[in-house]
């Protein structure tokens, strides 16, 4: 019995999102279309592959076996197809990889890890740009692969799909100001001594591109370069601190409050560049490793 490769994709989307809606949005395909392929799977097999609910879908066990078959086929496919393009393609020309400071903190490192192990013959240049520059380079074909944030106008035709939550949260030394406190407002924490990152930081300039001009001017203790070292100043009581909660590890001594502005709640999408039509089966390697890595990352944050 012989399977078509895009079915197979299809089939793990559903599988990955508990949604034939979601994993047909994650192949670009529509509804009916996603449906009637599903249908021809389950044809083909003789068998049901989904439980349908309310709530959307679940593999039956003969679904879950196919799941795991699927998975390996792919990643085999995968594999082959970065052995044969290695004598093809110059070694100084990797995928290219663009992400801005929120998701190189933990998600792109936690994806590169598993993709650069499964696929040694692939390698990946990655670098941190802001939103804007990263949408301008994947039009202009110069990257194949970023994540970019929802609110910044991606007008350029690009093809982009749901990656994960952003959101902004307050952090505070455990058992400090912050405790007994769920949610406040950003007019709120900038009346506390901050931690912030870099005046040119993504964040950091996302932030004050968004906060109210009548909000007061936040007095920093100090910036720092990157999300580590600013977490663990904010855990020794130096101040406040305005971070995305994915950033947040659950078993640091830290107290989290949610930033009810509108603007806090964000997501992150991954954007597809023309150039990564060329290296089709390696990039689409790379954005499953970033969807499996920000799966990961909402379930420790939970």
């Amino acid at each position: 019995m012989r399977y078509d490769l895009d079915d197979l994709r299809l089939f793990l989307h559903i599988v990955a999102e508990g949604s034939i809606t979601a994993g047909a949005r994650r192949m670009h395909l529509s509804l009916p279309s996603a449906s009637a392929r599903v249908r021809s799977l389950e044809h083909q097999a003789k068998v049901a592959l989904l439980v349908r609910g309310r709530r959307g879908v679940r593999p039956t066990p003969a679904g879950a076996t196919l799941a795991r078959h699927a998975r390996e086929i792919l990643t085999g496919t995968a594999r082959l197809d970065s052995a044969v393009a290695s004598y093809s393609r110059s070694p100084t020309a990797p995928l290219i990889l663009l992400a801005g400071g929120s998701a190189m903190h933990r998600l792109v490192p936690q994806a590169l890890i598993s993709f650069l192990r499964e696929h040694p013959d692939v390698d990946v240049t990655v670098s941190e740009r802001r939103t804007p520059q990263i949408v301008r380079m994947l039009a202009d074909g110069d990257a194949d692969l970023g994540i970019v944030l929802d609110d910044e106008g991606l007008d350029r035709g690009l093809e982009t799909e749901p990656l994960g939550d952003d959101s902004l949260v307050v952090i505070g030394q455990a058992d400090g100001i912050l405790a007994g406190r769920t949610a406040l407002t950003y007019r709120e924490v900038a009346e506390h001594p901050l931690v912030g990152l870099d005046a040119e930081s993504s964040l950091r300039r996302w932030i004050e591109k968004h906060v109210d001009p009548q909000t007061p001017v936040p007095r920093y203790r100090t910036s720092v370069a990157n999300l580590n070292i600013l977490i663990a100043l904010v855990a020794a009581g130096v101040g406040l601190a305005v971070v995305p909660r994915r950033a947040v590890d659950p078993g640091q001594p830290l107290d989290v409050c949610d930033l009810q502005d509108p603007w806090a709640r964000r997501h992150h999408l991954l954007g597809w560049g023309s150039r990564a039509q060329q290296a089709s089966l390696a990039a689409a390697a790379l954005a499953d490793h970033l969807h499996r890595a920000a799966r990961l990352g909402v379930t420790a944050a939970e």
